[in-house]
């Protein structure tokens, strides 16, 4: 899991793909952090990605750096404890200035059953589960 959360910080933006009814959503994310043995995106509750992951927690992330990418899929699960929207924003302090631990709006997901897998076109894929 370690790998996957350095790989994804090195990248940058990643691309998080959920689904809105019968159709596939995807948009560009930054934040990424393991905190209490698990891997962290954060959002905001009045965004839509947060109402289509209450509705389905499938997920699908994507990032390219290099020339390798990385998919992560599995279920984004809310944490809603104020120590992991802490985390979160500790770890990306810039973000405070629309975020806060106990704004009611900020929330954090962590990935349950997630398959990573790294890929190239030089290599076979390499495949985590967390």
């Amino acid at each position: 899991m370690e790998r996957v959360a350095k790989f994804l910080k090195e990248a940058g933006t990643y691309y998080l793909a959920t689904v809105d009814g019968d159709q596939p959503r995807v948009r560009p994310f930054g934040t990424i952090n393991i905190f209490d043995g698990k891997l962290y995106i954060q959002t905001g509750k009045v965004k839509p990605v947060s109402k289509q992951l209450h509705t389905n927690p499938k997920a699908e992330i994507c990032a390219f750096k290099d020339g390798a990418w990385l998919r992560v899929s599995g279920e984004l699960i809310e944490d809603d404890r104020r120590e992991a929207r802490e985390s979160m924003l500790n770890a990306y302090p810039e973000l405070r200035n629309m975020y806060s631990e106990d704004d009611g709006n900020t929330e954090v997901f962590y990935f349950q059953n997630a398959t990573a897998v790294f890929s190239s076109f030089t290599a076979a894929p390499e495949i985590v589960n967390f």
